[in-house]
C-alpha cells in the first residue's frame, strides 16, 4: 500500500470491469484475480473484450482462499463482482474499502436476481426511454447499464478511500439497477412532477427541440438550440439558402409556438439538412455557433481532429501486437494522459500473492460524517451535465454553493420547454428538473457580468476546495479566471471544467448538447436496429455520463491533493467522456454496426411483448443450460433437443423459431409474472419499467428506500431519486430539497467570505446580488 498508488484487487464481473479500467486510468495499481482458465473476457470477441476491459491490470491466479486473503491484506480497495461476495475473505480487514457491485444490490427481495446489461437497463428504466413509441424498447449499445454501475463503483471506491482518512474502511453497496434509475434525465421526473409517463421519443428529444436528422450520406444530431440567438442564426441560414419555407413568419419567433408545431418546423429543417453531407453541414453549422454534429461510427473516431489533437487514444501492447483503443474520460493527474497499456499474461504477477505483511495504519476514530464532509464546492454549472456532477458531490456531504443569477438564467430554472411541474411553467423555483439535480445545495444570487460580481466570485474561490463549471471553453478566461489566475488566487484549488470538447484542440469552440456529443462519440450511430435504421440517443445520457466522470475526477483530485498538497485543473471534455463509454467498439473496427437488443454470443437476447399495452419483457439466455431451463418454463421442452436450437450459434440463426416460441409465451402473461417465472430458474429477465412503474411498483427500489420525500419551500413535498452508492459507515443521502434562487446569499457571503452585513447590503443595492 502507498499514499500515491493505492492497490485495488478486482474480483471481476461485467459490472465491475469498467470501474477497474477507470482506476487504471487514475494510475492506481489494479490486480485482476482470475481462475486457472483465465477470465472469460480472454475468450470473448476474439480476446478484444480482455484487451479493452483489463489492459493495464496485473494478473494473479490464487491457488487457495488463503492466498487470496493474503493479497487482500495488502490492498486498499476490493472491487467485488463475485457472485456470492467475498465478505468472509475480507472479514477482519478493517482498513479495506470493500465495494460490492451487483445487479440489484445487497438487500431487497430481488437481491439474488440474475442481471445482465439488458435486464438491468429494463428494470432500471433505461430501455423505456429509447426506441419508437409504437415499437419495442431499444437497448443503448456497448453495455451502458453495466458502465453506469462501473463509474459509480469507481466513485464509491474513492469515496471509501476519502472516508478512510478519518476512519476505518467499510463495505459499499452499489446496485446497478439504482445506478440506472438515477440516470434517466426526465424519465421519472415527468411522472413525479407532472403525473405523466412520456412515450418513447423515437428520434426527437421529449423536452429540448433537438433530434436525429438524415443527411445526404448518413445522420446528424442537432436541432433548434436552446436560445433565441440560436433560432435566429438557424433561420438566417435557412433564409440565405432559400430554404426557410414559412418559418420567416412572425409567429415562429415564439418558442411555445415552435414547440407546439415542432413536427412542421423539423420537416422544414430536415428538407434543408438532407441535401448536405453530414461532416460539411456540421462544420458550417458550428461556424454559426449552432449545436450540430455528424453521427460517426466508432471506427471513424480516430479521424476526429479534436480527439487526436488531445491525444485521447491509448496504445495497447498485446501478445499479437500493438492495438489502438479508446482512452480514458479525462487526463489525470495534473493533465497527464495514459498513453500506453499492456495486456498481462494469465498469472503474470503471482509474486503479488506472496507480498510482505500489510501496512499498519494509525488508530483512527470511526468516521460518522459523509465522505466529502468539510469540502466546499463552488458550483458555476447549469442545465444537466455540470449540476449532475455537483449533485453527486453534495449527496456525499460536500457543501455545494450554486452561483446563479436571473441575469444568466439556467434553462432548467427559467425555460418553459424544460419546466416540469403541475403548476404554471413560469416560476423558477418550482421546476422539478432543476430541483432534482440541485438538491442538497445552497444558492447564491450573484451577477457575474459585473466587475463587482467577479470580485465577489474571486473571494469565494479563495475559500473553496473545488470549482466546477460547464461553460464553453473560453468563458472563464474572458472573465479573467483562467487556470493560471485561479491557481494564483487559491493554489490548492481543484478546478473541473466540463466543456463539450475540452479547452484545447481545433474544435474547442464547438457548441455542444448531450445529443451532439453522443453523435460525435459513436453512441448514436450504434443505437438502432441496423445500419439503415438508426434511432439514436435522444435523452441526456451523454450529460449524465459526463457528470459522473466529472464527479470521479473531482474526488480523485481531492485524494491527489491530500497526498501531494497540490490542486489541479481537470480539463474534462464531454466528448471524451462519452467516447470512453464505447467499450470494445473501436477494437471491433468497421464491422461494428447497430444490432438492436441482440448479444454477440448469447441467444436469445431480446425484448418480448407481454400482456397489456406497451408491456415488454427483457430476457438474456447466457448459455445452453439456461436455454434448457427456459424451454421447460415456457412449455416447449422439445426445443431443448432440437438440432436447430442446441447451441447459441444455432439459435442465432433460427431467430424466427426461437423468438416466436418465446414471444407466444410472454404475450399471454404480465411482464412481472413472466420475469419471476424465469428468474426462479436462474434466467436473467425483467420487465421494461417506465417512470411510473419504478416509483409505484418496483419492490427492489422500494426496499432500498430509493425514492426520498423532501419538502421544498415553494414547490412543496415531492419524491427525489436516491443515492445509488451506499457507504455503510459514511452514507450519502438526500438531506434537503433544492434551494430557492438566492436563498443562501447572505449566509454564504458572511460565513464563507466574511462579508459584513453592510457590504452585503451595498452589493444588493448595486444590483450585484440578484
Amino acid at each position: 500500500m502507498s499514499e500515491t498508488v493505492p492497490r485495488v484487487v478486482e474480483l471481476p464481473s461485467p459490472f465491475t470491469r469498467f470501474a477497474g479500467r477507470l482506476l487504471v486510468g487514475l494510475g492506481y495499481e489494479v490486480v485482476l484475480v482470475e481462475p486457472p482458465e483465465g477470465d472469460g473476457t480472454r475468450r470473448e470477441q476474439g480476446g478484444d473484450a480482455f484487451v479493452h476491459w483489463h489492459a493495464g491490470k496485473r494478473s494473479v491466479v490464487p491457488a487457495s482462499p488463503e492466498a487470496l486473503r493474503a493479497l487482500l491484506s495488502t490492498a486498499d480497495v476490493l472491487l467485488d463482482g463475485s457472485p456470492g461476495g467475498a465478505e468472509e475473505l475480507a472479514a477482519g480487514l478493517d482498513d479495506l474499502v470493500h465495494v460490492r457491485v451487483t445487479p440489484f444490490g445487497l438487500i431487497g427481495p430481488r437481491s439474488d436476481w440474475q442481471g445482465t446489461d439488458l435486464v438491468v437497463a429494463a428494470l432500471g428504466g433505461m430501455l423505456a426511454q429509447v426506441g419508437d413509441p409504437d415499437g419495442p424498447p431499444l437497448r443503448l449499445p456497448e453495455q451502458q447499464a453495466e458502465q453506469l454501475a462501473g463509474v459509480n463503483a469507481a466513485i464509491a471506491a474513492l469515496l471509501g478511500l476519502r472516508a478512510r482518512r478519518t476512519g476505518p474502511g467499510q463495505l459499499v453497496d452499489v446496485s446497478a439497477q439504482a445506478c440506472v434509475a438515477a440516470a434517466l434525465e426526465a424519465g421519472t421526473l415527468a411522472y413525479l412532477h407532472e403525473d405523466r409517463v412520456p412515450p418513447r421519443p423515437g428520434r426527437v428529444h421529449p423536452l429540448v427541440p433537438h433530434g436525429l436528422f438524415r443527411a445526404a450520406d448518413g445522420y446528424l444530431g442537432g436541432g433548434l438550440g436552446g436560445s433565441p440567438r440560436m433560432w435566429d442564426a438557424l433561420l438566417d441560414w435557412l433564409r440565405e439558402e432559400d430554404a426557410a419555407a414559412d418559418l420567416t413568419e412572425p409567429r415562429w419567433q415564439d418558442p411555445v409556438e415552435r414547440k407546439k408545431h415542432q413536427e412542421h418546423v423539423f420537416k422544414v429543417v430536415q428538407d434543408f439538412v438532407g441535401t448536405w453531407p453530414k461532416a460539411e453541414f456540421a462544420e458550417r453549422a458550428q461556424a454559426r455557433k449552432l449545436p450540430w454534429a455528424a453521427v460517426d461510427l466508432p471506427h471513424e473516431l480516430p479521424d476526429n481532429p479534436q480527439l487526436t489533437a488531445r491525444e485521447f487514444f491509448t496504445r495497447v501492447r498485446t501478445p499479437q501486437g500493438e492495438r489502438t483503443d479508446l482512452g480514458f474520460p479525462f487526463a489525470f493527474p495534473e493533465g497527464h494522459r495514459v498513453r500506453e497499456l499492456e495486456v498481462r499474461g494469465l498469472g503474470a504477477d503471482q509474486e503479488l500473492l506472496h507480498a510482505g505483511p500489510p501496512a499498519e495504519y494509525p488508530a483512527r476514530q470511526a468516521a460518522v460524517q459523509p465522505a466529502l464532509h468539510g469540502i466546499r464546492v463552488l458550483d458555476l454549472t447549469w442545465v444537466l451535465a455540470g449540476p449532475y456532477c455537483t449533485k453527486v458531490l453534495a449527496d456525499h456531504g460536500a457543501d455545494v454553493i450554486k452561483v446563479e443569477s436571473a441575469g444568466r438564467p439556467d434553462p432548467t430554472r427559467f425555460a418553459p420547454f424544460m419546466h416540469l411541474s403541475r403548476g404554471p411553467h413560469t416560476d423558477p423555483n418550482t421546476n422539478g428538473y432543476f430541483n432534482e439535480v440541485n438538491r442538497n445545495k445552497r444558492s447564491i444570487a450573484l451577477d457575474t457580468r459585473t466587475a463587482d460580481g467577479i470580485t465577489v466570485l474571486r473571494e469565494l474561490i479563495a475559500h473553496s476546495d473545488v470549482l466546477v463549471e460547464n461553460f464553453s471553453s473560453t468563458v472563464m478566461r474572458k472573465l479573467g479566471l483562467g487556470y493560471e489566475e485561479l491557481r494564483r488566487i487559491n493554489p490548492g484549488l481543484v478546478y473541473v471544467s466540463m466543456s463539450g470538447m475540452g479547452h484545447t484542440g481545433p474544435r474547442n469552440g464547438w457548441v455542444s448538447y448531450a445529443d451532439t456529443v453522443s453523435a460525435s462519440g459513436g453512441l448514436t450511430a450504434l443505437t438502432g436496429w441496423g445500419p439503415d435504421d438508426v434511432v439514436g440517443v435522444i435523452y441526456g445520457h451523454g450529460d449524465i455520463v459526463a457528470g459522473l466522470q466529472a464527479a470521479l475526477a473531482t474526488v480523485a483530485a481531492l485524494e491527489h491533493r491530500a497526498g501531494t498538497g497540490r490542486g489541479q485543473h481537470i480539463d474534462l471534455s464531454q466528448l471524451e467522456a462519452i467516447a470512453a463509454h464505447m467499450g470494445t467498439s473501436l477494437l471491433g473496427g468497421p464491422k461494428v454496426k447497430p444490432v438492436g437488443n441482440t448479444h454477440p454470443s448469447w441467444s436469445p437476447q431480446g425484448v418480448y411483448r407481454c400482456l397489456g399495452a406497451d408491456r415488454w419483457l427483457a430476457v438474456s439466455v447466457r448459455d445452453d443450460k439456461e436455454w434448457v431451463a427456459l424451454c421447460e418454463v415456457i412449455g416447449r421442452p422439445e426445443l431443448a433437443t432440437d438440432a436447430r436450437t442446441l447451441t447459441a450459434d444455432a439459435r442465432s440463426h433460427a431467430t424466427d423459431l426461437v423468438d416466436t416460441a418465446l414471444g407466444e409465451w410472454t404475450r399471454t402473461l404480465p411482464a412481472d409474472v413472466a420475469a419471476e417465472a424465469l428468474q426462479a430458474h436462474g434466467i436473467p429477465a425483467g420487465a421494461v419499467q417506465d417512470g411510473r412503474e419504478l416509483v409505484e411498483h418496483d419492490p427492489q427500489l422500494r426496499a432500498r428506500g430509493f425514492y426520498v420525500r423532501k419538502e421544498h419551500p415553494v414547490a412543496g413535498a415531492f419524491l427525489h431519486e436516491g443515492v445509488p452508492i451506499r457507504l455503510t459507515r459514511t452514507p450519502g443521502a438526500v438531506r434537503e430539497a433544492a434551494p430557492v434562487l438566492g436563498a443562501d446569499t447572505d449566509a454564504v457571503l458572511s460565513e464563507v467570505a466574511g462579508f459584513s452585513a453592510e457590504r452585503v447590503q451595498q452589493l444588493r443595492e448595486a444590483g450585484v446580488l440578484r
